[in-house]
């Protein structure tokens, strides 16, 4: 069990964290949310031993993590990072960067976990292109794949699919967490998008303002937003009444109470988003159709 207890940190004067407490179970899949600035990087980076922590404490089993002021290589061997910048070899291949680590005593079982981990990663065509000729992406998931190569217990993954092209993000992202789980790996992905966190997350902690201001599973966070910052991470919403209510959950009728006028009207693939003026706010709802600028409507909830 990962613990972190009581941490706060700061560069300097500034605070980027404050009183952070939380658990990871073995397997379990953590998502850190929030937005740039709000201490998810520099969280990870604590968990890993990357700073020295002043005040309160992080545990792995029965392991304290600890800073470069007591490890002198910075890093634990049952723990992995991987961060936006890669630190891959460009100029061998992507099976020679994934099994770098891997004992040679073995080469078989070698080159079978080596191809495995490059399955997940959705790279057998590219296993012998030099890492310098691959794009962004594809150097992301090598980096990914030797993360996996020998078997941490505990994977620290920050903005993990960030260079990774639509075309790719869903099955990646389904291979990569499925395979965490079927090994029991635990998991702290810090990230932006929620389609990295929704379908795959145990448990999501929303970071704001250097503090914890929310933890639950995605579901139960997403059926009731404590605040509007934690629904604006789960799509558009409206402050109707005092109540939180996202676009789908209003309703464009015939006659209601509630009145707006259509300011503009945008297609996003599966239906209309309409931007409308009610009692002098915004509201968005989600419609089959587009509509006219200018024109009223009546909407309820649903």
């Amino acid at each position: 069990m990962l613990q972190v207890k009581h941490l706060s940190f700061g560069y300097s004067k500034k605070s980027v964290l404050k009183d952070i407490n939380f658990t990871a179970e073995v397997g379990e899949n953590i998502a850190i949310i929030g937005e740039s600035g709000s201490g998810k990087s520099t969280l990870l980076k604590l968990i890993y031993g990357e700073f020295d922590l002043k005040e309160g404490k992080i545990l792995w089993k029965d392991t304290q993590i600890l800073g470069p002021a007591h490890n002198l290589v910075v890093g634990y061997d049952f723990m992995k990072y991987v961060t936006q910048e890669f630190d891959l070899m460009p100029f061998t291949t992507v099976e020679e960067n994934v099994g770098k680590h891997l004992s040679r005593f073995y080469p078989e079982e070698r080159q079978d976990r080596v191809t495995e981990l490059i399955r997940v990663v959705e790279l057998d065509a590219f296993s012998k292109t030099k890492v310098k000729n691959l794009s962004g992406g594809q150097k992301q998931r090598v980096a990914l794949a030797r993360a996996l190569a020998n078997e941490p217990e505990i994977l620290l993954l920050d903005e993990p699919f960030s260079h990774i092209d639509n075309f790719k993000k869903q099955s990646l992202r389904r291979n990569v967490f499925n395979y965490l789980k079927a090994n029991s790996i635990t998991c702290i992905v810090a990230s932006h998008d929620r389609n990295d966190v929704l379908g795959f997350a145990d448990t999501m902690i929303v970071l704001h303002e250097n503090k914890i201001e929310a933890k639950g599973s995605p579901l139960q966070l997403y059926k009731n937003p404590e605040t509007p910052f934690i629904a604006s991470f789960f799509g558009e919403f409206n402050i109707i009444d005092g109540e939180i209510c996202y676009s789908h959950q209003l309703k464009i009728v015939e006659n209601s109470k509630l009145k707006a006028v259509v300011k503009q009207s945008y297609f996003n693939g599966r239906n209309w988003l309409i931007e409308a003026e009610y009692n002098s706010q915004y509201v968005f709802i989600e419609h089959v159709k587009k509509l006219k600028k200018g024109s009223d409507v009546y909407f309820q909830k649903h």
